[in-house]
């Protein structure tokens, strides 16, 4: 019985669903139903967002404060964040106003040079010598212990002793014949802590222009167009960049 149904069906009239009259062709396509369904569906959700709206406003208590009315602010009718400014030192802030990020780049990498060009003519002899040295002797009993004579044991000079580098031997230093007085080893002393005060100096510039150059690369990363805002998750400091999230963006 159902197939004569489907063989009945075969001959009947086709409904297509009415067209844009010739007379109003300039207006568009007519609207079909699943247009109107979409249409009426929008007006719905706006009509419903709105009705909240009055409710909350209606029932909102005017002596009451959140601390989103003042990191806020309205413009032309939209609400903006307030954004509240990185803290940098003045001389971060005058580099990022007036240079660019080839320049600082620039300068940072003179600095490396240079603090690396210091260490190497320095060695860090001083920070050696001040880490404790854990060298254990072993003697045959108490005797030779209370005995024991650290600077005969290493065949060195006994104020060269607590040195961890350059502690030649006895039979080192007679060969060596130096005319150096009390006025050149001073002289040596001043230079050498001049020479460390000035490593400091650049490790400090060094560190400086490095939060700038990656302060300057963040800003230029925000300015590029992006469908997802990125988030800040910590803000600039003298010794950190601003730290910002950035949401995953497949690239075509």
């Amino acid at each position: 019985m159902s197939s004569w149904k489907k063989a009945a069906k075969t001959n009947q009239k086709v409904h297509r669903e009415r067209a844009q009259p010739s007379a109003r062709q300039h207006l568009g396509l007519l609207e079909k139903k699943k247009d109107y369904k979409l249409r009426a569906r929008d007006r719905n959700q706006k009509e419903a967002t709105l009705k909240l709206l009055r409710k909350r406003a209606l029932n909102k208590n005017p002596d009451e404060f959140y601390h989103h009315m003042i990191n806020s602010k309205i413009q032309e009718g939209e609400h903006h964040e307030l954004e509240k400014g990185d803290e940098f030192t003045k001389d971060q802030i005058k580099l990022m106003q007036t240079q660019d990020y080839k320049y600082v780049a620039m300068k940072r990498t003179v600095e490396a040079n240079k603090i690396r060009r210091l260490q190497g003519q320095l060695h860090m002899t001083d920070v050696v010598n001040e880490t404790p040295n854990k060298h254990i002797f072993f003697v045959e009993d108490e005797q030779e212990a209370t005995e024991f004579n650290l600077a005969e044991r290493l065949d060195t000079h006994p104020d060269l002793v607590g040195r961890r580098s350059n502690r030649p031997r006895l039979k080192d230093l007679s060969k060596l014949k130096l005319a150096v007085g009390p006025e050149d080893i001073a002289r040596i002393n001043q230079e050498r802590d001049l020479s460390y005060r000035e490593l400091m100096r650049r490790i400090d510039r060094e560190k400086e222009l490095t939060v700038v150059q990656k302060t300057l690369e963040i800003k230029r990363a925000l300015k590029q167009k992006r469908a997802l805002k990125p988030k800040l998750v910590a803000k600039g400091t003298p010794h950190q960049a601003p730290q910002f999230k950035f949401k995953f963006e497949r690239k075509r």
